[in-house]
């Protein structure tokens, strides 16, 4: 009927599904640019020689280098001071694979399709 309220219960089934969609295309998304990541260290480790994975700040530095030196200040000044270095900088350390494709698989496997099993008799 025009006019009538929509119910909590349907408008809260609809956040859960859009939710749900957020976390598992975020998911996807992070293993997606894992595998890219893995993909130029392999044909890099291909080309020279050498294994070495490109970090996530290194990578951060050749996208957008600006944004990278505005990051620190602005973590500092407005989140906290000790929330950069030690938090921060250990994340931007690691290998890009690792920083992209960790939470990428947590929260694929957190937001996954799950079916319903039929109940033991």
């Amino acid at each position: 009927m025009p006019g009538q309220a929509i119910s909590l219960r349907a408008l809260r089934g609809v956040t859960k599904l859009a939710r749900m969609l957020v976390g598992r295309f975020l998911g996807w998304l992070l293993l997606a640019l894992a595998l890219v990541m893995l993909v130029r260290d392999v044909l890099t480790w291909a080309e020279s020689g050498q294994l070495a994975f490109i970090t996530a700040g290194e990578l951060w530095n050749r996208v957008s280098p600006s944004t990278l030196q505005l990051a620190q200040p602005a973590i500092q000044r407005h989140l906290s001071a000790w929330l950069w270095e030690p938090v921060i900088v250990s994340i931007l350390l690691q290998p890009a694979v690792l920083v992209f494709g960790v939470p990428g698989l947590v929260l694929a496997w957190l937001f996954r399709v799950r079916t319903k099993r039929p109940a033991a008799r």
